[in-house]
């Protein structure tokens, strides 16, 4: 989901990856500058540009502006941590993204590091497959966070409520079944203590009955 391109405030930007890339033409080879730049607010804003030029500078401040102008907004729990499991690849690269436990970290390498950590993702297990490519793995780590949904999205797409997806009794059952499982134990309870009143008089009644005879 794109965001807002005038609220620029609190962005953070990261340098990947700085090459010198030649361009062939009819004049002879045009040597610049390619830079991979990634911005985000560390609150699940994060986005990714590259920019060319002729000197270092201005190949970063043009790969900033187009991050920043394709700023995306990632779905987070409030562990840091993503949803559910997304892959995605992007040219021979592809990401597996999983959610961790609190704690655990980024645990992830190359481009695709720099991506979590400015979108805010502080407990995640990434892996990189196929090409190491750094401009592919940060445009399949960004696929793979767009993916993301809430569940709440999800039951809303697929309408149907949030019982049915999880599996879960609502807070009205809870207390209701609450109620009846305390409802049972009472009865149990109470059976038990008229049980042992009537062993109580049985053996009572048995006692007399002995001392009677003799």
């Amino acid at each position: 989901m794109k965001i807002d391109n005038q609220n620029t405030t609190n962005i953070n930007h990261k340098v990947v990856e700085i090459r010198r890339v030649c361009k062939v033409g009819t004049g002879g080879k045009t040597l610049s500058f390619r830079a991979l730049v990634i911005v985000g607010n560390q609150k699940g804003v994060v986005g990714l540009g590259i920019g060319k030029a002729g000197q270092v500078l201005n190949a970063i401040k043009k790969g900033q502006y187009r991050a920043i102008q394709d700023r995306i907004k990632i779905a987070m729990t409030k562990t840091k941590t993503i949803p559910h499991l997304s892959q995605a690849s992007y040219g021979a690269a592809k990401v597996v993204l999983r959610p961790a436990a609190p704690g655990s970290g980024v645990i992830a390498g190359g481009a695709g590091r720099a991506v979590l950590e400015l979108a805010g993702i502080k407990n995640i297990l990434a892996k990189q497959l196929g090409s190491k490519n750094k401009i592919n793995n940060a445009r399949a780590t960004l696929l793979a966070l767009q993916k993301l949904e809430f569940i709440t999205t999800t039951a809303k797409l697929r309408g149907l409520s949030l019982e049915k997806i999880t599996g879960r009794i609502p807070q009205n059952q809870d207390e209701i079944s609450g109620q009846e499982t305390n409802n049972l134990s009472q009865s149990n309870s109470a059976k038990k203590d008229t049980s042992k009143q009537t062993k109580i008089k049985k053996q009572y009644s048995k006692d007399r009955v002995k001392k009677n005879k003799d």
